[in-house]
């Protein structure tokens, strides 16, 4: 299309590739034999298209269960630690989410399909505007992007049932404690940089923060403030 550059144009075209279902339905099988078991979860992600998530030289992986590059240095995650962690959010009917870290926004998406309410946040404006636009070529209005502090979460929006971090971090802010809901999860990365970090679930009752090592992972730390130039 005249007049976009290469990432608009990718990021508005949604029309599947010819083998792209199949591709789909094999991802999902390799999914539930690597024991993601949750029938909403596995659905979510075969309506996904990561196709659309990723530039054009990665769209022959976009299938494969492997984090890839995107935008601003960043990386978008493999297909079977989304599953695991949105798995392990225990999302409901009604259920409002706060991402942090939208990355290429296809976890926001997926999400997307399971919550009423989806509030993703990046401190890069580029990969929050890319998600923006990739929304609306899937028709998503339940979900929306922020360029803003992570560390900060998004208290407009009110209280959240559950929040999921993509971004490792020391601790877990009380900020985010206080825009949980009593009873919600909270799924983060916590470590240290350059070293294995584990994937906690907090549960929130009555004030108290109950925790759960789910696995480990190696991802980058989250950093505060937001990018000036990107």
């Amino acid at each position: 299309m005249a007049g976009q550059t290469p990432g608009e144009q990718q990021a508005t075209s949604s029309t599947a590739l010819p083998d792209e279902a199949e591709a789909r339905a094999s991802l999902v099988l390799a999914l539930r034999q690597r024991g993601v078991s949750a029938r909403e979860v596995l659905s979510a992600i075969e309506r996904v298209p990561r196709r659309l998530f990723l530039s054009a030289r990665h769209h022959g992986l976009a299938y494969e269960d492997a984090a890839l590059p995107i935008e601003c240095g960043q990386t978008v995650s493999a297909p079977s630690l989304v599953a695991f962690t949105v798995q392990a959010l225990n999302i409901e009917p009604g259920n409002a989410i706060l991402e942090i870290g939208t990355g290429s926004g296809y976890q926001a998406a997926v999400l997307a399909h399971m919550a009423e309410r989806v509030e993703t946040l990046d401190r890069f404006a580029t990969l929050t505007d890319l998600a923006t636009r990739r929304f609306a070529a899937l028709k998503l209005e339940n979900v929306k992007a922020w360029q803003t502090d992570g560390f900060e979460g998004l208290k407009q929006k009110g209280l959240y049932d559950r929040i999921v971090v993509n971004a490792a971090v020391d601790s877990i802010p009380d900020t985010w404690v206080q825009q949980l809901k009593p009873g919600g999860y909270l799924i983060a990365p916590v470590g240290k940089a350059n070293e294995v970090q584990s994937l906690i679930r907090f549960q929130k009752t009555e004030n108290v923060m109950t925790a759960e090592t789910l696995l480990t992972i190696r991802t980058v730390m989250l950093r505060p403030g937001i990018a000036l130039k990107i």
